[in-house]
């Protein structure tokens, strides 16, 4: 994509986002483009995002399970930013204009002490760097149609990483723990909607080790010269599917010893 196909699709995100108005799927529109190109898009929509005054608060992690890799025909995760008007905490409601059709995912939050950076990390090397982990909600919402009215055609990972890994907020639970006090492959959540279970799952199903998402992405970040900043919140990625959240949710997630975060849907 030549960089004005690239800024031309991240302005149609920031008016999508604006409007409500989900737009047409950028893959169709620019069929040439790659991973690569996708992430131009997404750095120009947050670019075009912080020029409005907003502060980068972090970065997520997606993509890390096998299940949702098969469905996408990918073998990697992926990578979004997080901004500042994207925090929430256990206990708020979101107004029923804020996100167009919003959805919820249960993850494990790393909060950084120290910058980390670097093309090859231990496990170690996170937990050291790390402040705290917490428990969090993923609050996915979608700038870009989940598939062409005209064609039926589905949106590919292109879209997903170029509408900023469908990012949207995070919503941190009030318990803080030692990032090495907790096995964090057997962390887990029962995540409810309305009162009814809908999904459970286990840490492990974060790249075996919710720690290695953090790796991969200090190691995807050190090819283009960069890495985390201390006090960055971190969501290693989801070990649930995408749970629906629409106008009237009431969202808990129970994460036993770990603690709780709830949230509600005007």
């Amino acid at each position: 994509m030549t960089p004005d196909q690239i800024n031309a699709a991240a302005q149609t995100l920031v008016d999508a986002e604006k409007s409500g108005v989900q737009c047409l799927l950028i893959s169709l529109a620019n069929p040439q483009m790659t991973l690569d190109d996708a992430y131009a898009v997404q750095d120009a929509f947050v670019a075009a995002k912080m020029a409005s005054g907003l502060k980068q608060i972090g970065w997520k992690i997606g993509l890390t399970s096998r299940a949702m890799q098969q469905a996408l025909n990918i073998t990697t995760p992926d990578s979004g930013v997080l901004l500042e008007d994207m925090l929430f905490h256990s206990g708020d409601t979101v107004a029923k204009s804020r996100f167009i059709e919003p959805r919820i995912e249960a993850e494990i939050a790393f909060v950084m002490k120290s910058d980390l950076s670097g093309a090859k990390l231990t496990r170690e090397d996170v937990l050291t760097a790390t402040e705290f982990v917490a428990p969090s909600l993923e609050i996915l919402d979608t700038r870009i149609l989940r598939q062409d009215p005209a064609t039926g055609t589905p949106r590919i990972i292109y879209d997903t990483v170029s509408d900023n890994a469908a990012n949207a907020g995070v919503v941190l639970g009030a318990a803080r723990h030692a990032p090495d006090a907790l096995d964090l492959r057997w962390t887990g959540a029962i995540v409810s909607r309305n009162g009814v279970v809908e999904e459970t799952g286990l840490g492990a199903g974060v790249l075996n080790d919710p720690v290695m998402g953090i790796v991969w992405l200090v190691e995807r970040l050190a090819q283009y010269g960069r890495g985390l900043s201390a006090g960055d919140i971190v969501l290693s990625g989801s070990f649930i599917r995408p749970l629906e959240a629409p106008s009237g949710s009431e969202i808990a997630a129970d994460f036993g010893p770990f603690g709780r975060v709830d949230l509600s849907f005007a």
